[in-house]
């Protein structure tokens, strides 16, 4: 599993800029105003050999007002996940009372800690790193994250204790239920074992951590990963939906497919959309898991109007396996393991080239790609370059021909000719002459 690292400090010190520039890309919001970062953002950093994940967090001021309360809520569950924090201050300033309040907060921690000084931009600024020292960490580090400055120093320390990424040798298939607290997770795990092996509870955030859990179905083992509601070292957090992505996001790393649990009494709701984005993010199978089903008068006629709610509400995922079950009375919990076996024979399916190559030539004659100023797209050649989830690769004379619409249109196909069912695809265009 990833090791993780996060971003804590005041205000408009530079945390996002940094998240963006360590992750490659611009996922956080950058704005000179301080407090825009409310909610704690995620990424993947690649560096040299080694990856982890990297968490964005608010911005922590001397206050006692609900809304920084809420923010140091979320630092302080970022600091609890945490291995390394990366402390981020303003060189331009004095040490300030903010600063002093986040220093007494993570000497509680006991984590490695790793001052980064942020806007030294020249070397005439080096100087006002030593300030900083006053803070009682041993390692402080000037950087400029708008001028890209001291960025391998920085990766450097904080790569310094997580080890090389190595190959996992479990063959076992792992899943992990995701959804929000009290949705039947725990249930649904003890009903699948036929026994109570999780505590169960119809408290929201009865389970503290992601659990791992290993069984047999039908001769070979399997490992279930119940997630978390959040509670940390005696501290409950409130608002457990808004806190429990942290681990969800950990378990869904170490998951071969996610099975998002939707409670049926209650319908689904953006925290269920939400998480079960990261899981195609991270291109894991799918399966959706319609729980508490026992409670539906007339299920006969309800399910069709739930799959058209699903289909609605998980448009972005209209190719996930979808289940109806009871975990309180098991009923249809036969459907569960069947549904998560196919989404990871999906997920790591390959293709034969030539089958890939005689759809793409009928999809192509049946409907042309449409022309644009007289331009029109040409598919050369199409072959699988990865799986887990499968990746196809487009030999084309211009990629920016592609319009969107054409590249559902080829995905469609694809499904329709290849059982993809439970699992993301990335269609990836190249032109033909390697750009």
């Amino acid at each position: 599993m990833k090791k993780t690292v996060c971003l804590i400090g005041k205000p408009n010190v530079g945390k996002s800029t940094i998240f963006n520039r360590l992750i490659k890309e611009n996922k956080s919001i950058v704005l000179d105003t301080p407090g825009v970062t409310r909610d704690r953002i995620y990424g993947d950093v690649i560096y040299k050999d080694k990856t982890f994940l990297l968490i964005d967090t608010g911005g922590i001021e001397d206050g006692d007002d609900n809304w920084n309360k809420d923010i140091i809520m979320q630092a302080n569950l970022a600091i609890d996940e945490s291995d390394v924090i990366v402390f981020v201050v303003d060189g331009k300033e004095d040490i300030s009372s903010s600063d002093l309040k986040i220093r007494d907060i993570l000497m509680k921690s006991k984590k490695r800690v790793i001052v980064a000084v942020n806007k030294i931009d020249n070397k005439d600024r080096l100087d006002l790193i030593y300030n900083f020292y006053e803070l009682g960490f041993p390692v402080v580090l000037p950087i400029s994250a708008s001028h890209n400055l001291g960025f391998t120093e920085l990766l450097d320390e904080i790569c310094k204790d997580i080890g090389d990424n190595i190959l996992d040798n479990d063959n076992r298939l792992k899943f992990c239920l995701i959804g929000r607290p009290n949705v039947g997770k725990s249930s649904l795990i003890n009903a699948l074992l036929n026994e109570t092996r999780v505590i169960v509870s119809d408290i929201a955030g009865t389970t503290r951590d992601a659990t791992d859990t290993p069984f047999m179905y039908q001769g070979e083992e399997y490992v279930a990963i119940d997630t978390a509601g959040m509670r940390k070292k005696g501290r409950i957090y409130e608002n457990i939906e808004k806190y429990s992505l942290m681990r969800s996001l950990k378990a869904i790393d170490n998951s071969d497919v996610c099975v998002l649990v939707v409670n049926a009494e209650e319908g689904i709701i953006e925290h269920d959309k939400h998480i079960l984005s990261y899981a195609i993010e991270a291109g894991k199978g799918i399966v959706i898991a319609v729980n508490k089903w026992d409670t539906i008068e007339n299920p006969d006629k309800e399910i069709k109007t739930w799959k058209k709610n699903l289909e609605s509400h998980f448009v972005f995922a209209n190719y996930a396996n979808v289940v109806f079950l009871s975990a309180k009375t098991k009923k249809r919990i036969h459907t569960l393991m069947p549904a998560i076996i196919s989404s990871y024979e999906n997920n790591k399916k390959e293709i034969k080239t030539s089958d890939l190559n005689n759809v793409i030539v009928e999809a192509v004659t049946m409907h042309e790609p449409p022309s644009y100023k007289g331009k029109r797209l040409k598919i050369y050649f199409v072959n699988q370059t990865d799986n887990k989830p499968p990746k196809f690769t487009f030999q084309v004379n211009n990629k920016g021909l592609v319009h969107f619409s054409y590249e559902r249109y080829l995905e469609n196909r694809i499904r329709e000719n290849f059982d993809l069912s439970g699992t993301p695809i990335i269609l990836k265009f190249k032109n033909k002459n390697g750009d």
